[in-house]
């Protein structure tokens, strides 16, 4: 673990359990701007000073406007997988936000749709992305409102800081806004479309689809503009943007040029938000607004030496790649203006389609994650969506998927696997373990050729932890958990070819070999299936103490394996298709 790619602190084995001390005082509305002489020459961090800085994971926080789909709770479990991983290698205080965007003309105007008062609308559907988060067993820390007065005196207080250093100014805005998107786009990344639906002719963002109508307003906007240069180093310096390929479509529309931002809408048009301070006549633009979430979680504004301690700076924000702009373009260089430490990490996952095609709700193509969850259970969905989800690319959701994968890696895989080794052993499961830990176990009728396939496959299980371990540090839950899919498979084709059930006493090596895999991937699997990594561990008798990233490694724990029973660990579907 010498790289720290992807801000993860490097943990040795002795090193794991960290204790942080945490603060009890939090100021949210101190509102005493800092000295211009404070102003750090460093115009961007990507790492903390401050070693003992809690880990800390964001989700977007999610539009409340609609119901909540698979690409959400997809989003939702990527973050608790890196913040249970972090927890699993010793970082006991590593923090989770998630929340709600509750602000902006979409909210107002479904609000009005649905003839209900609009913070009793944000009421009810933030409830469901919370029960979203409860269903899928989301271990998070702090569920965020924007709709919360701490989030707004953060968001004043935030723009006030901007105006004081000069990087606000008023000036007439005309362009191509699109409600959906709450964004201005220029004429460039605009054209003409025509609705398949009804045949009108309309403009279109060419990067979403979504309609956008002309606007003409005097606001507030950010000089943007003057960050290009120190943007471009700070991506292509650092590897602020993962996968690095969305790092390259960033830097090429960065290099392009970029124009000042607007940051409010006049009150004629948009009444949901936080107004601008001072200025009545003006609301804040969702998106500051919504971005600057992640520093309310952290106490900002921040007492004196007091970031760090309460996470900030952000060690991964994970988002879809619908929203990189917002966070890898105006994001950081809102932090850059007021010299606040930048997240370390924006990790970039693709989207769910059906039949190839995105997900819409007027298609009817879309996937009720309550009704998934319900029908196949939590940690079948968590694997699923982890070890088929794309990073780098889009990838289809079709229940037929999770049914193959359930019966291929986890039915037939897992489950089949560590039924048969402790149905083979006949009650001296800890026996055998106790004799191969202590060199005892007898090898005597086990030619070269065994011996040879005992040791490969001894070598892979000395390899696993670390393999996946590099995958977690780059940022790649999908590539972890596809190195345990890998190794299952390669433990089912040793079991099979080593035959232990035709003379398990000539076979210790072998069954203990096995129970190993089961031991090491029950703790490696934790973050992804919480549930049924517990339930295996819990099978195979291994110590609560011994469930840490420590013990993940080969002969790592001589104490296991009394008394187990077999069960099925992973029975067959009561719903197939």
């Amino acid at each position: 673990m010498a790289s720290l790619r992807g801000g993860f602190r490097a943990l040795s084995w002795a090193n794991q359990l960290l204790s942080h001390q945490r603060p009890s005082w939090k100021c949210a509305s101190c509102k005493i701007a800092p000295p211009a002489t404070a102003r750090s020459l460093r115009r961007f961090a990507t790492t903390s000073e401050d070693a003992s800085k809690p880990y800390y994971v964001t989700t977007p926080i999610f539009y409340v406007n609609a119901a909540p789909h698979v690409g959400h709770l997809y989003t939702m479990v990527l973050a608790d997988v890196l913040k249970r991983w972090r927890t699993l290698i010793g970082d006991r205080d590593a923090q989770l936000l998630t929340g709600t965007d509750e602000h902006g003309m979409k909210i107002q105007q479904a609000a009005n749709a649905a003839g209900i008062d609009t913070q009793a609308f944000c009421d009810r559907n933030c409830q469901t992305f919370k029960d979203l988060a409860e269903a899928a067993e989301v271990d998070y820390n702090y569920f965020i409102r924007t709709t919360e007065p701490a989030h707004k005196e953060a968001v004043q207080y935030f723009w006030e800081m901007l105006q004081h250093r000069g990087y606000i100014y008023t000036s007439k805005h005309e362009g191509w806004y699109s409600v959906s998107d709450e964004t201005f786009y220029p004429q460039s990344q605009v054209h003409l479309s025509l609705d398949p639906a009804t045949g009108r002719k309309r403009m279109v963002s060419i990067e979403t689809g979504k309609e956008v109508e002309w606007s003409s307003e005097t606001n507030y906007h950010f000089r943007l503009s003057a960050f290009t240069d120190r943007l471009l180093k700070l991506y292509q310096t650092t590897d602020f943007i993962q996968p690095t390929q969305y790092n390259e479509l960033v830097v090429k529309s960065v290099s392009s040029g970029l124009s000042d931002l607007s940051i409010s809408r006049p009150v004629e048009r948009l009444t949901w938000g936080i107004p601008v301070p001072n200025d009545n006549s003006q609301t804040i633009y969702v998106w500051l607004d919504a971005l600057v979430n992640y520093l309310t979680k952290a106490g900002y504004p921040f007492p004196p030496g007091e970031g760090s301690r309460l996470g900030w700076p952000a060690d991964v924000h994970v988002v879809g790649k619908d929203i990189v702009r917002f966070h890898c373009v105006y994001w950081p260089a809102f932090l850059m203006a007021l010299d606040l430490p930048l997240p370390r990490n924006v990790l970039v996952h693709g989207h769910w389609t059906m039949n190839k095609e995105k997900m819409s709700k007027s298609t009817g193509n879309v996937v009720n994650p309550f009704f998934a969850i319900d029908r196949f259970g939590v940690d079948i969905m968590r694997f699923f969506l982890t070890h088929r989800g794309g990073l780098e690319s889009d990838s289809d959701y079709d229940n037929s998927y999770i049914i193959r994968d359930y019966k291929k890696h986890l039915q037939t895989g897992i489950g089949n696997v560590v039924h048969r080794t402790i149905g083979c052993a006949k009650g001296k499961l800890r026996e055998y373990i106790v004799n191969a830990t202590s060199g005892n176990s007898s090898a005597s009728a086990r030619d070269q050729a065994d011996q040879a396939r005992d040791q490969a496959y001894e070598d892979t299980l000395k390899n696993l932890a670390r393999n996946v371990t590099s995958k977690m540090v780059r940022l790649d839950p999908r590539a972890a958990i596809s190195e345990l899919v890998r190794v299952i498979a390669e433990t089912n084709k040793y079991f099979h070819h080593s035959a232990p059930w035709e003379n398990p006493e000539e076979k210790q090596r072998v069954l203990f070999n096995v129970a190993e895999s089961m031991r090491i991937t029950g703790i490696l699997l934790q973050p992804f299936m919480p549930n049924k990594a517990k339930e295996l561990l819990d099978m195979l008798q291994v110590d609560l103490s011994k469930r840490g990233i420590s013990s993940a490694i080969y002969a790592g724990d001589p104490d296991y394996g009394e008394d187990v029973k077999a069960k099925i660990l992973f029975p067959p579907l009561i719903v197939e298709e």
